[in-house]
């Protein structure tokens, strides 16, 4: 199973950038939302390093509800 996780976007040098998640930033390339739609501060979904959507930052906190969730009822917690 593939899952992208919500990011927040720390910094911005299209077409890359650094998010951050949980305590973890990484690079991300932001090729696929085009730059003028991008600030710092905005929420994306990332996956494999590549941010594929820009997402509202309730979207962001629902999903990592979610996921949170989805770890606590495998064990994994």
């Amino acid at each position: 199973m593939c899952v992208g996780v919500p990011m927040r976007l720390k910094e911005i040098d299209y077409p890359l950038g650094v998010a951050e998640a949980e305590g973890v930033e990484m690079p991300v390339y932001l090729h696929l939302i085009p730059e003028e739609e991008l600030s710092p501060g905005d929420w994306v979904i990332v996956h494999v390093g590549f941010a594929l959507q820009k997402i509202r930052p309730e979207e962001a906190r629902e999903t990592w509800e979610i996921l949170r969730e989805i770890e606590a009822l495998s064990g994994h917690a």
